[in-house]
């Protein structure tokens, strides 16, 4: 069990909301030496409670952008070499194991449909895939 106390608590949770703030601001937030916050933010990366940083996209931009979800059955030999292909598709954004009648379930973002279609057949001609069905998101209802 991963034990964290409530300052890094709450400087994980600035670091979620944006992960640019400053080591300075930070460490104003949270009432905490510039240093300290440095610190803190090497421990939790070097015990892999920060595994990373990413970008959030601009609301608007993924508006222009369609999103799908695509649930594969394949033959379980195939699903480590399936995971790999997955992984190189650029235009694949998660892919998540699932319980249920599905495998797995990719999540794909593209600019055009064009390129959807592309990626889609790309997923469906992988050795081993024995079945996908696609689900394309209209609209987000909620999201954290």
């Amino acid at each position: 069990m991963i034990n964290i106390d409530e300052k890094d608590r709450q400087l994980l949770s600035l670091l979620s909301q944006n992960s640019r703030t400053s080591t300075t601001t930070l460490a104003r937030t949270l009432g905490l030496s510039r240093s300290t916050i440095q610190d803190r933010i090497k421990k939790l990366e070097s015990r892999n409670i920060i595994g990373g940083y990413t970008i959030r996209l601009n609301d608007e931009f993924k508006e222009r952008q369609i999103t799908a979800q695509v649930m594969m059955t394949f033959h379980p030999k195939y699903s480590d070499a399936i995971l790999q292909a997955l992984k190189k598709m650029p235009n694949v954004i998660m892919v998540s194991a699932v319980s249920g009648i599905y495998d797995m379930i990719t999540t794909v973002r593209a600019e055009t449909t064009e390129k959807l279609d592309n990626t889609l057949d790309d997923i469906g001609s992988l050795a081993g895939m024995e079945k996908t069905t696609t689900s394309i998101i209209l609209s987000n209802k909620y999201q954290v």
